[in-house]
């Protein structure tokens, strides 16, 4: 479940770099290339921080925490990188 708001999470933050980087993008003709390059640091931080959380706290070793984040950053990184070279 932690998983899918995880992935949920980051659909919905990879949405608002987004739509910034198209409403910047009149001024700032680089703003979504910007947009999903900071998502993607964005999103690697929060995920490489759920996954220490896993590894310190919920007592998960790297091994099974590594396929975890995977997943979680893969995801919302991909779909940015699809949108951005189909719809951008």
């Amino acid at each position: 479940m932690r998983t899918l708001l995880f992935l949920s999470a980051g659909v919905l933050l990879l949405a608002s770099f987004l739509l910034l980087g198209k409403l910047f993008s009149a001024s700032i003709t680089d703003a979504p290339r910007i947009a999903l390059f900071s998502f993607v640091i964005v999103w690697l931080v929060l995920a490489g921080l759920n996954m220490w959380i896993g590894v310190s706290r919920a007592g998960y070793s790297i091994a099974d925490e590594l396929p975890i984040f995977l997943l979680i950053f893969g995801v919302p990184a991909v779909a940015g990188a699809l949108l951005k070279w189909r719809l951008l």
